[in-house]
């Protein structure tokens, strides 16, 4: 057993507790966090950006889902923990787990500051019966990690309102009329997205999400801020002071609530189980937050500079293209420095802040392992011959935030790899053309994209598409293009969804096509439809044609003859020559 989880274990043996949950969240539930809060990589040695611990006096678990399956396997291998594959029928849930290896009148533990409400309530449900008590007081995990990196506190910068679209006081005004509507007197927020969107504002206290550590408070006539004030220069305090908006101390939110009365809006699936339980004061209103919609659905203002952005980079992945599919024939590159080398062209244009997210370089067999992240251990050597499967995000300064995966040929591929290849950019190509009526669900349209795959009995074990947001977090809700998703939003005008539909076989290689779309209105009315962002050619030379339809054939001719038309005049002129060539129709 590691030895982080056997100290852990001396730590709850201390204070009676049989059980100890450790999720992979910060106080604002976030998918991915700063290095404080990464508690379960250091407890478990697992790296994904998603999973839960769970260690009792005798056993430990990691609950992961199907993007990790294979990477929590390897990493998992020796350490005592057992893999616990989420949604798969022989998995129990957490839940269950407990209800098994607990005994009644046995305390459970958590840190109630970075457990999710809504799961910590069905934990509750699920083991009153056995009279189990919760301890939530207790930060054991931080207890036991020695040289624990400190608390992110990084700079804050304001974003225009030419960005935007609309000024920090209309999104406030537009708030309250919607807590008006519900008789609110507070909305309370907890997720850094929706507060860094309401305000104008944006940080960098998580990697690769331009996010700052705070908690919101709207009143009727104000609001307050949360949030660490030396990371806010003199000139933003005094334009969110103009604004109603005060910034009281990080650490007095929790006794903040506790003295609220009247109505608060808060939603437990969204807040910590310590937010939730410091209402106590107050009435809640327990529903998703406006802010979260209204985030979704880009204004005219946004969605204008995200296609800026996408233009942007997709010529910084173009050229990427061209000089992989070049160099690979002459010089070492491995999977590290060809992301290096992507960075290097991203960091030429104009306005770029930054990854969306730790990039993926993922070469021959690596490409099976969905979220793969090279290392020095791991690094592998590209050779003429195979795939390389390329995830890669940037933020842009001007607005913007990019989210690409491409699967590039580097030289002879076989015919299993040229067959998945192409039906995979079936599957992309079929949700890409896809016109429906308003109210779909992205439940419904998943099926769009794995019927290629599923009619030669294939699939893949992720979501097709997740929201994307504006200059934040590259995944964002309400919406998914899941047939698993349980209560997604439908889809509306403006908001930004990921088409990534893959094919992964373990040991061998690895296929994804992602492009991020627009939903906006179609020509029939009472339909909408997608328009593609993303702005980088497909590689053809790993399509084989007979496993396309010819409306398939037409669109995908149709979307390479707009990546060039609209990236050639920000090419240099051998690159342009060789887009147009490589762009020719199929």
């Amino acid at each position: 057993m590691r030895e982080q989880i056997t100290a852990l274990r001396r730590e709850m043996k201390e204070r009676g507790i049989s059980a100890y949950i450790v999720l992979t969240e910060d106080f604002h539930g976030s998918e991915y966090v700063g290095a404080h809060f990464k508690l379960r990589e250091y407890l478990s040695g697992f790296t994904g950006s998603a999973g839960t611990l769970v260690v009792t006096e005798n056993e430990a678990a990691l609950w992961t889902d199907g993007r990790y399956f294979i990477q929590a396997a390897a990493e998992l291998e020796g350490s005592g923990i057992e893999l616990m594959k989420q949604g798969e029928p022989e998995t129990p849930s957490i839940q269950n787990f407990l209800n098994e290896k607990m005994s009644e009148n046995s305390v459970l533990g958590f840190d109630g500051r970075a457990v999710n409400a809504a799961f910590a309530r069905r934990l509750q449900a699920a083991l009153r019966s056995k009279n189990i008590e919760l301890k939530t007081d207790d930060d054991l995990s931080g207890l036991v990690w020695e040289n624990r990196p400190p608390i992110s506190k990084q700079p804050v910068f304001e974003l225009s309102e030419n960005v935007c679209g609309k000024t920090r006081a209309e999104k406030l005004s537009e708030i309250r009329e919607k807590m008006s509507a519900e008789n609110a007197d507070c909305l309370a927020l907890s997720a850094l997205d929706e507060i860094a969107w309401t305000l104008n504002l944006r940080g960098g206290d998580v990697d690769y999400n331009p996010v700052f550590l705070s908690f919101l408070l709207i009143f009727e006539d104000k609001a307050r801020l949360f949030a660490e004030r030396s990371i806010f220069s003199e000139d933003i305090a005094e334009k969110l002071k103009n604004d109603g908006v005060e910034i009281l101390p990080y650490e007095d939110f929790y006794s903040a609530l506790e003295n609220l009365q009247g109505s608060v809006w808060a939603d437990p699936k969204a807040v910590n189980f310590r937010f939730w339980s410091s209402l106590k004061n107050a009435k809640t209103i327990p529903k998703t937050s406006p802010v979260v919609i209204m985030k979704a659905c880009k204004n005219d203002s946004e969605i204008a500079a995200e296609k800026s952005a996408h233009i942007k980079d997709g010529a910084a992945v173009t050229r990427f293209m061209k000089w992989l599919k070049t160099a690979v024939k002459t010089e070492k590159i491995t999977e590290i420095s060809a992301a290096e080398k992507l960075e290097e062209f991203r960091r030429d244009g104009e306005n770029y802040l930054g990854q969306s997210f730790e990039p993926i370089m993922a070469y021959a067999e690596h490409g099976a392992i969905v979220h793969y992240s090279a290392t020095e251990e791991t690094n592998a050597v590209l050779e003429p011959r195979g795939l390389l499967l390329s995830d890669t995000g940037g933020h842009y300064l001007d607005g913007g935030s990019t989210d690409i995966t491409r699967t590039f040929v580097l030289g002879e591929i076989t015919d299993e790899e040229k067959h998945a290849f192409t039906l995979v950019l079936a599957a992309h190509l079929e949700l890409l053309g896809a016109v429906f009526p308003k109210g779909v669900r992205g439940s419904t349209l998943d099926a769009l994209a794995r019927k290629p795959l599923w009619r030669h009995g294939l699939d893949f074990n992720h979501g097709t598409g997740h929201g994307v947001g504006f200059l934040l977090n590259v995944h964002e809700g309400p919406q998914r293009i899941s047939w698993r998703a349980v209560n997604d939003a439908p889809l509306c005008e403006g908001m930004i969804t990921s088409d990534e539909p893959g094919l992964y076989f373990e040991g061998k290689f690895g296929i994804r096509h992602e492009s991020l779309v627009l939903c906006k209105k179609s020509d029939f009315d009472g339909f909408l439809c997608f328009e593609p962002l993303t702005c980088v050619p497909f590689d053809r030379d790993g399509i084989d044609k007979k496993y396309l339809t010819e409306p398939q054939i037409s669109y995908f001719n149709e979307y390479q003859h707009w990546v060039c038309e609209t990236l050639s005049p920000y090419l240099n002129d051998e690159d342009r020559e060789w887009l147009r060539e490589i762009t020719k129709p199929i």
